[in-house]
């Protein structure tokens, strides 16, 4: 496994990365797209899929989502991630744990707790996973904005992993920005339908870091969750409008008062009505529309953000797919306002 560690997460720009293998692609796909798109950062590895047939977490459709974005002409500036070091790893997990999941070594009952079967793809997966969150972090901090086709990765605690999260990618894209970057506050806005549970404990206590997880209350997981800076729980069946109202009472003034250097935006389609594991009743207007407001208020806050897919589930994958287009599409249309942010963020960078 020591060949998989080696190095730093700093992409090549690949455009329009071909993937490894075919994936098919059947979903009707819409005609508009933007003629100059935003960063997107995707690892051909992400069509290596390690899981039992039938296995409730889709995790094909990353790689569906990167050939779809091919298709609509979303992908001409595609960063290509590497694994992360096993140091970037323990910025946020406990070094025991690491080593235990890397070699192997991790029991029986903390893989029944992560969910998915170990095996050496798994590994892999789970390394170019965060290495595509630490990507992300960085390609804001230079353009402004950066979107990941993986990822949100938000149940995985220091010292175990949880909800089929092994390592939480955005919390070490946090600290690996802090530390080479020299970011200061670090802002998580968490919209995925579930708690974002080990991120609030990773960052319990640090003042540097501020977690904002807007999810439903009537979801039975996390079992057990922790306190975020902030959590908003909607009830089940909240609409467009109930969403869309509780979110603008919340972001926007906390971007006024935090002034976050990055901002790591967990955008979880879980959220829609027509999810296998959510219990919300958004739409795809609804959520494209929470995309929007997320990328306008951080340009207007002058906040570059780094977005990861997060949740969405249904056993036809290319509905999902279907639903994580509509980030890329939000991004696509912000680049430009955001890449003053990123401008903004490359000169604070630069000062001794």
């Amino acid at each position: 496994m020591r060949s998989l560690l080696l190095g730093r997460a700093i992409g090549r720009h690949v455009p329009g990365l071909a993937l490894r293998r075919a994936v098919s692609v059947t979903a009707t796909v819409p005609t508009a797209a933007p003629t100059l798109s935003h960063p997107v950062v995707y690892h051909e590895d992400f069509t290596i899929n390690p899981i039992p047939d039938g296995h409730r977490f889709p995790m094909p459709k990353d790689a569906l989502l990167y050939a779809r974005l091919q298709q609509l002409g979303l992908a001409g500036r595609t960063f290509r991630p590497e694994p992360p070091s096993a140091d970037t790893l323990a910025l946020v997990h406990d070094p025991a744990y690491v080593r235990s999941f890397l070699d192997g070594s991790i029991s029986p009952e903390a893989i029944r707790r992560i969910g998915l079967p170990w095996s050496e793809a798994l590994v892999r997966r789970a390394l170019v996973g965060v290495g595509s969150a630490v990507l992300a972090a960085r390609l804001a901090l230079q353009f402004g904005v950066a979107v990941m086709c993986n990822g949100g990765t938000h149940h995985a605690h220091p010292a175990h992993g949880s909800g089929w999260c092994i390592f939480n990618d955005q919390a070490a894209a946090a600290r690996a920005a802090q530390r080479d970057a020299g970011i200061g506050q670090v802002l998580f806005v968490d919209l995925d339908v579930h708690q974002g549970d080990g991120t609030a404990a990773i960052f319990r206590g640090d003042p540097s870091v501020f977690t904002l997880s807007l999810h439903c209350a009537a979801q039975p997981f996390p079992h057990s969750l922790e306190a975020s800076d902030l959590d908003v729980a909607l009830p089940a069946g909240t609409t467009d409008d109930q969403y869309l109202q509780a979110l603008r009472e919340v972001l926007p003034p906390l971007l006024a008062r935090l002034r976050p250097q990055l901002v790591l935006y967990n955008a979880g389609v879980d959220v829609h009505a027509e999810d296998s594991l959510g219990k919300m009743a958004l739409t795809d207007d609804g959520i494209l529309a929470r995309d929007r407001f997320v990328f306008e208020a951080c340009a207007q806050a002058g906040a570059p953000v780094a977005a990861a897919i997060g949740g969405g589930y249904c056993p036809d994958h290319e509905r999902i797919v279907d639903r994580h287009v509509l980030l890329h599409r939000a991004a696509a249309e912000y680049a430009p306002a955001l890449a003053a942010a990123g401008a903004a963020a490359a000169r604070a960078a630069r000062r001794p």
